[in-house]
């Protein structure tokens, strides 16, 4: 069962940065494609950046183009999330997911129904 775990939440005021981390232990982490999802209350779980499994290519919400960039490190299993320029309505549960890639050189998909495995989440909180 693979299993993630995110860390790096907390309170930020609006402009500020914070960055997520996602640690996958235990697998081949370029056989995954990995993506950052967020849940505000009330709302949808919504795609914010995903990427594939080379780390070449990145699916990205408008809503953070600009503002947030998604890493990947292989050789230490982990991904990261770099949050800048924060805004109030950054505010919610953000959880890293993978699913396994049949091809790890194409675009990733960035849907939440796409993935399979799901870490417990982190809160950002953005005050204004």
């Amino acid at each position: 069962q693979l299993r993630l775990v995110e860390s790096g939440g907390g309170l930020v005021q609006s402009g500020g940065s914070l960055r997520l981390s996602c640690a996958v232990p235990g697998v081949t982490l370029e056989d995954y494609q990995i993506g950052w999802f967020r849940q505000a209350p009330g709302k949808e779980r919504e795609g914010v950046l995903c990427i594939n499994g080379s780390g070449d290519k990145t699916t990205s919400a408008d809503s953070v183009k600009g503002r947030f960039t998604i890493s990947k490190d292989n050789a230490k299993n982990m991904v990261y999330l770099q949050m800048n320029d924060l805004k109030t309505e950054d505010t919610a549960v953000y959880y890293c997911a993978a699913v396994v890639m049949v091809r790890p050189t194409v675009q990733p998909m960035c849907a939440p129904l796409h993935y399979d495995y799901w870490g417990q989440g982190t809160q950002v909180t953005v005050s204004s």
